[in-house]
């Protein structure tokens, strides 16, 4: 451990020497190529928000079946709550809960998979377990507010996944196959076709896990399509589909066990596309549709304690459907103008069932009927123009109505400066917002809380970013104002529900770090660091995360190692401080065949990232991958 601990500060390496040489922080380039920050692509030289850029190469690198152990490390100021080996789950513990920059809660941080959003009806918010790694060529994380282009529950920022697409001629097949602690195994097989105009990608996974405490298991599978076809240089369609489905086992906490607290979660979404690329314009129309069906057992203490098994079963069913346009026209030279409009049509029902007949038991969800639906229009317009060589504004509006909570405007304001070769200056100012939920509308109380209002917040940030030849490094400070954040408190009428808790105020800064010492080996590091008010700390926010890692490639050996200090997370009943250090070994058995061996805190800490919930000890995956 000592060795290993003394190799991650030495400086450290990129696996691949053409990577290296277009890396110029880990997780992103100045010169890299976005579509998060503006909808159309763009240089992140020239977008004013603040965006890294996960690649396929750092997302497999770790043989991980899911993207977000990868983006905890890889992007600063994301934080995702945890309580187990394998399997975020749902409901009680807030497991793959994401909080970007001290905001978190369910749907603060919007996740899209190509730019259409992730989240339904009842409670809003992402399913952890639904974003594998089969899925994606890379990840883009918008840090702060996106709610100018992406609307309600971007107001702390997004991860879109782009996914995978076939671009050369050709035919790939990849396999991959681990097994591990606890009974834990992942499975994966991919297949990409390219052909002409048409090109395919097919993907399914497996996997499951005993997990490191008793009723804590859970088991996976799931499957991804995505078809495209070019109609002609200008125009290309696409059809995806994503469907995944796991059956979870919540433990409790040490204190209160639980027992038959098992989920069964089924989730998908189906979105067509017609994009378009010209000299001056560039766009797409985007239909979607995702649904969910949830079936959940809330459980119970242990007999000893005189509790008795649930006599039903919460279910629900939800349902978004929307359509998305936007068009980017270059109107003069240096002029880059985006319009767009989106649609959603948000449905839901709640109710319960029986398990002695299976008989439907209504819910006090809407008052009884247990259906719910919103319907959101919205318009915008952003505008991005180059004044210089060396100087970008930009400046967007959105407004956005909903049946339930009227309208919303939506500016944005940010400043992009170039003084140095290989330099970039940011400053920005961006309004987020969020509607309430379903669940935080009509959950609570006889006549709920249909007064709520939006949450709000506005978001001020400083950023720097440069390159030296093979050392390069971004920073970055903000502060956020927020405002009538949903909470649980007691309401007017003296009844607890869910209220508008008032404002708080976070600042803090993100550094990152990287420096190629050989075409063979780099060491790239990051940290953030997050101010809360006091008396309005949030969970699952820690004050301090530091990242160290190292890649190193040698002859047929590979390195892929990290260590992470989380310092003072509030996991809302004490702090907790603890350093993690995880590695990846591979070696190259033949050109196609890698063998591969993954360890995780290899330290052997004892820590909790929920309060009650102790996370493992030391833990092993060893596989195959095969590429054909």
């Amino acid at each position: 451990m000592a060795v290993l601990a003394s190799a991650l500060l030495a400086p450290a390496v990129s696996t691949n020497a053409a990577e290296a040489d277009s890396t110029i922080i880990s997780g992103g380039s100045i010169n890299d190529v976005v579509v998060t920050g503006t909808r159309q692509a763009a240089s992140l030289s020239h977008v004013p928000m603040n965006v890294t850029v996960v690649s396929r190469e750092q997302l497999t690198e770790n043989f991980q079946s899911s993207i977000l152990p990868t983006l905890t490390q890889e992007v600063p100021g994301l934080f995702i709550s945890s309580r187990g080996v394998m399997g975020y789950g749902i409901s009680g513990g807030g497991s793959g809960s994401l909080n970007l920059r001290g905001l978190s809660g369910g749907s603060r941080v919007l996740v899209l998979i190509d730019g259409h959003p992730q989240y339904a009806n009842i409670f809003d918010h992402p399913i952890g377990d639904a974003y594998q790694t089969m899925m994606a060529e890379r990840v883009e994380v918008a840090s702060g507010p996106a709610s100018v282009l992406y609307g309600s529950n971007a107001m702390g920022g997004v991860i879109n996944i782009v996914t995978r697409k076939m671009h050369d001629d050709g035919v790939r097949t990849s396999v991959n196959v681990g097994a591990g602690s606890y009974g834990s195994v992942q499975t994966e097989l991919s297949n990409q076709v390219r052909q002409g105009r048409f090109s395919s990608t097919v993907a399914a996974q497996y996997s499951r896990s005993d997990n490191h405490r008793p009723h804590m298991g859970f088991e996976q599978y799931g499957g991804y399509l995505n078809l495209g076809y070019d109609i002609n240089p200008n125009w290309t369609a696409r059809l995806s589909a994503d469907v995944t489905h796991f059956n979870a086992s919540h433990p409790g906490t040490v204190s209160s066990p639980l027992l038959e607290a098992d989920q069964w979660i089924t989730r998908g979404v189906v979105n067509a596309s017609l994009s378009n690329h010209f000299d001056r314009l560039d766009g797409a129309l985007m239909v979607y549709s995702n649904f969910g069906r949830h079936k959940i057992n809330d459980g119970y203490g242990p007999n000893s304690n005189g509790n008795q098994p649930r006599a039903n079963f919460f279910r629900s069913k939800d349902a978004l459907t929307g359509v998305s346009f936007y068009e980017t026209a270059q109107l003069f030279e240096g002029n880059h103008t985006t319009v767009g409009a989106d649609y959603q049509h948000i449905y839901g029902y709640a109710y319960n069932t029986s398990r002695q007949d299976g008989s439907v038991v209504p819910t006090n969800f809407k008052a009884g009927t247990g259906k719910s639906y919103r319907n959101e229009w919205a318009a915008y317009v952003d505008i991005r123009q180059d004044l210089l060589e060396w100087l970008t504004v930009n400046a967007g509006l959105r407004y956005d109505w909903q049946n339930l909570s009227g309208g919303e405007l939506v500016p944005q304001f940010g400043i992009v400066a170039r003084p140095t070769s290989g330099g970039v200056l940011k400053l920005t100012a961006a309004k987020g917002f969020r509607n309430p939920s379903m669940m935080e509308l009509y959950f609570y109380g006889t006549n709920g809380n249909v007064e709520l209002e939006a949450e709000r917040l506005w978001n001020y940030e400083l950023s720097w970013q440069h390159r030296i030849g093979r050392f390069s490094y971004k920073a970055n400070i903000f502060y956020l104002k927020a405002d009538n954040l949903v909470g649980t408190g007691l309401k007017p009428d003296g009844n607890v529900g869910r209220i508008n808790t008032g404002a708080f105020e976070h600042a803090g800064y993100e550094l990152q770090a990287s420096y190629r010492v050989t075409p063979n080996f780099s060491i790239h590091a990051n940290r953030s660091y997050i101010h809360q008010q006091k008396g309005r700390e949030q969970t699952g926010t820690p004050e301090y995360v530091d990242y160290l890692g190292i890649r190193w490639q040698l002859g047929r050996f590979g390195l892929n190692a990290g260590t992470q200090h989380v310092s003072n997370l509030y996991t809302g009943s004490d702090l907790q401080t603890f350093t993690l250090v995880n590695a990846t070994v591979s070696y190259s058995l033949l050109p196609s065949t890698k063998l591969w061996l993954r360890g995780e805190n290899l330290m052997r800490q004892k820590y909790e990232i929920l309060a009650g919930y102790p996370m493992p000890r030391a833990t092993f995956m060893a596989g195959v991958n095969v590429d054909f």
